[in-house]
């Protein structure tokens, strides 16, 4: 066994990732709901999700994967292992985007480990274990709140049932999405053991840039509260009511805007609150607004902070009801605890950065992703790459070739780590 553990772990350091393969496969997918400005919108179950979704699927095959779809749209496609039986290591990320969203945000996560795939099948390389591929679906949460939806039902944080009745602002459920792109699979979500989860992302803020760090070994990722709010006031003329006499919605609105904002500052550095999103009724240039809805996105590492700038946001929120004549409803609609991924995993992607020579430092996530979620079920670690100006979320989003080929190359050796410790421990 150790001569065998020997001849792997000599042959996995000759694997190397194709740059142009990855970068070919990152831009063709680009083309599936682009937009002017050189982003994607590929909205979570919509004909361009299905389409990316199609693709994706038939490069696996043309390697010789199998595809699976559990009941929430979940993909995993596999490679077989030498031992079959035992449940595979699972790359992967999410292919749905924001309505502006750029090339990378959750892409490259799949298509690099789909590259990873393709490397070990053009090797004819045989892991101990199998691999995986995963697609999750409505990650980004612009289309079905909350997001990271599929994962949290695969994870058992949320009911499958609650899942699927979610509904778009349009009034379509989750359900009745997944079935119109023909992705609702027959495996029960959750019903797919892993023995690891990896997920590269790319970091989505500025830090690994600004420090010139290659690779952002990530050990956690930070607590999310997200709120829904409505304010409700009283339509009226805007040339004939006296401003002494206004219930008017949205002046409640940005009030509540400039707290958020001022909540996250008190907390800082760490702590971050943003309004995202808000519906103004009836939205006419000359009547006062009568219905506004928003909602309040809080993140910080420390639960009880975020417990903290929960209760201010309240107390702000019921003060300014009195003061301004309206009547409101506040509530929290998600809350996804501060996560720490799994030591094993970590220093699996510590060691692949080392052994292929890039630099790295240890990096807490801001930003959500499904392998918070999957960390509940089995092992997890993620890592990133640096993004142009730190932005994301954005059309103008970027990672250069040579950035996207870093992170492949991490991935695939952290997860031939990780498979040669299975090994190790079944000999």
């Amino acid at each position: 066994m150790k001569d065998q553990f020997r001849t792997m772990h000599n042959l996995a350091h000759n694997l190397l990732i194709d740059p142009e393969r990855l970068w070919g496969a990152i831009m063709e997918t680009a083309a599936i709901g682009a937009t002017a400005k050189g982003g994607i919108c590929r909205l979570t179950l919509t004909e361009e999700d299905r389409r990316v979704r199609d693709w994706f699927a038939a490069r696996a095959k043309e390697i010789g994967c199998a595809v699976t779809v559990d009941d929430m749209g979940n993909m995993f496609v596999r490679r077989a292992g030498k031992h079959d039986d035992i449940p595979p290591i699972v790359m992967g990320s999410h292919l749905d985007t924001q309505p502006t969203g750029g090339k990378f945000d959750g892409v490259l996560g799949v298509l690099a480990a789909l590259e990873a795939l393709r490397t070990l099948h053009a090797a004819g390389y045989e892991t101990h274990a199998p691999i995986e591929v995963a697609n999750f679906t409505n990650e980004e949460g612009s289309r079905f709140a909350p997001a990271m939806i599929a994962s949290a039902v695969f994870a058992k944080v949320l009911e499958h049932d609650y899942a699927v009745a979610q509904k778009d602002r349009a009034g379509i459920s989750f359900g009745e999405a997944l079935d119109q792109i023909g992705y609702r699979g027959p495996q029960k979500c959750g019903e797919h053991p892993l023995s690891a989860f990896f997920e590269l992302h790319i970091e989505q803020g500025p830090i690994l840039e600004q420090e010139e760090k290659d690779i952002g070994v990530v050990t956690g990722v930070q607590g999310i509260r997200w709120f829904e709010a409505t304010l409700i006031g009283q339509e009226a003329h805007t040339g004939t009511t006296p401003m002494t006499m206004r219930k008017n919605a949205l002046l409640g609105a940005a009030r509540m805007v400039e707290a958020i904002d001022a909540i996250a500052k008190k907390h800082a550095p760490l702590a971050v609150g943003t309004v995202g999103l808000i519906e103004v009724k009836p939205n006419s240039r000359n009547v006062i607004p009568a219905d506004v809805f928003f909602t309040v996105d809080f993140r910080h590492p420390d639960m009880a902070v975020l417990d903290a700038m929960e209760s201010e946001a309240r107390d702000a929120f019921q003060t300014l009801l009195p003061e301004l004549k309206l009547s409101g409803e506040w509530q929290r609609i998600l809350e996804y605890p501060a996560v720490v991924f799994d030591a094993g995993c970590v220093s699996a992607v510590r060691r692949a950065a080392q052994a292929c020579g890039y630099s790295s430092r240890d990096i807490i996530s801001g930003a959500g992703h499904d392998a918070a979620h999957i960390s509940r079920v089995a092992p997890a670690a993620m890592l990133f790459v640096p993004c142009k100006d730190g932005i994301s979320h954005n059309e103008a989003e970027f990672s250069s070739k040579e950035q996207c080929a870093a992170g492949a190359q991490v991935l695939l050796n952290a997860v031939l780590d990780f498979d040669r410790q299975l090994a190790a421990r079944s000999g």
